[in-house]
């Protein structure tokens, strides 16, 4: 079968890495892919945005399965316009990709559905918000309405430093108009864990669970980005922290979106915190996470087709999901700057050793070939992935990897995984 993914960072290659290993796939494109894609696929030169040639080529080209990577692409619509072509294609239609799209949506399904989160209130107007926070309990939580690319979250302090996020988000568009809305939300603690799971619409299967690191410096200084680092599984998510979320989280949700006329088929991210009083959703995606994606594919035993089309098909119920005894860490090689100012184009030196090792992945994320030479071309560059026997392992592995590559302007965070060592 021909394959169609659409994307071009570290979650599409992991993808693409995984959906390679499938035998029922004979041909690859991906749209607009990176140069590390570029090694599995054929890339095709079509943004993520322009869901009409999106869809106009995968008609075309008779693509029997088209997976969308981006946040953005499936808030478009995407999936909606290949489904009007009768093209196949995973993930969630554009009225339950609102989930993500929408952070007073999902936080508003959640208080209708008594699915446990952060207490919150909702703004359109800056001064109502600005009066909001007189009386707000401090730390507080400011959250863009919209997409902002995993970074338009504020954590504040005090009154004046939310006042000031207040005017970035809704006067000065630090988001542009994701932040057209507002939602202003409870400070909780605990360990922050990440779960994706594939929905067919009726039934959610969970994955391993991830954990992420979102602040750009060591000991979780720094502003936030897209994701320095993952490791899965995390030891912070239970057994019982499974049982809770599947009865009060996980199918509540799938449950919920079907109530409301808007069935999810795809892979929901459900970002969870573990506070004292137990689990509460941080947040849903409505797609792979990025890099979590980059740790829980390689411990994934299932041929990943077969799921997408149990997905598509709504026979995920027969899927039996399985994943490996081991764990598995990533490191992102990003460019110093990042995630503000930052140069790019620097040739990469060190990428072909990793064909010659097992259990030693690199994703590319932002990369491009320059006269067939690959470059830097992004904030986060490549992820560097490695299993191991347990966490510990799996870490000092990814390291070591991380010296195999250089490139000019090379950041990466130094304790991704630390906070393993007080659980284990």
């Amino acid at each position: 079968m021909k394959v169609l993914i659409v994307g071009g960072g570290g979650r599409e290659h992991a993808i693409a890495w995984k959906v390679a290993q499938s035998k029922k796939v004979t041909k690859m494109y991906c749209a607009p892919g990176n140069a590390g894609i570029a090694e599995l696929a054929e890339c095709v030169p079509i943004g993520v945005m322009e869901t009409e040639k999106l869809a106009e080529f995968a008609a075309k080209e008779k693509i029997d399965l088209t997976i969308i990577g981006p946040d953005d692409s499936l808030g478009a619509g995407v999936v909606d316009a290949f489904e009007a072509k009768g093209l196949r294609v995973f993930g969630p239609r554009k009225n339950a990709a609102i989930i993500e799209g929408s952070k007073a949506f999902s936080k508003d399904l959640m208080k209708k559905y008594h699915i446990p989160t952060a207490a919150y209130e909702v703004f359109t107007d800056a001064a109502a918000a600005i009066e909001y926070l007189k009386t707000s309990p401090y730390p507080t939580v400011l959250k863009a309405d919209g997409l902002a690319l995993g970074k338009g979250v504020l954590i504040c302090n005090t009154y004046d430093e939310a006042v000031a996020g207040v005017k970035a988000i809704m006067e000065d568009k630090q988001f542009g108009s994701a932040g057209d809305k507002l939602v202003i939300e409870e400070f909780m603690t605990g360990p922050e864990v990440s779960v994706l799971a594939f929905c067919d619409g009726n039934i959610i299967k969970t994955m391993t669970s991830a954990q992420d690191h979102k602040r750009a410096k060591d000991g979780d200084r720094g502003l936030n980005t897209g994701g320095m680092g993952t490791f899965s599984p995390t030891p912070f998510y239970t057994e019982e922290v499974d049982a809770f979320c599947k009865k009060y989280i996980y199918q509540p949700t799938i449950d919920a979106m079907k109530a409301e006329g808007r069935p999810f088929v795809g892979v929901l991210f459900v970002g969870l915190m573990l506070t004292p009083n137990g689990p509460r959703v941080l947040e849903y995606n409505a797609r792979f996470g990025d890099p979590e994606t980059q740790v829980v594919l390689p411990r994934m035993e299932n041929d990943i087709v077969d799921v997408f089309e149990a997905c598509i098909d709504g026979t995920l119920d027969a899927i039996d999901l399985k994943f490996a005894d081991n764990a598995a860490v990533c490191v992102v090689l990003a460019s110093d700057g990042y995630p503000e100012h930052y140069e790019k184009g620097f040739p990469i030196e060190g990428l072909d050793t990793f064909k010659e090792k097992d259990g030693y992945y690199v994703f590319h994320a932002g990369t491009k070939l320059d006269n067939g030479k690959v470059v830097t071309n992004g904030g986060r560059v490549l992820g560097v992935v490695a299993v191991g026997d347990d966490l510990k392992g799996a870490r000092a592995n990814a390291y070591a990897a991380t010296e195999w590559i250089s490139f000019a302007n090379k950041y990466k965070r130094n304790d991704i995984g630390k906070a393993i060592d007080s659980v284990q």
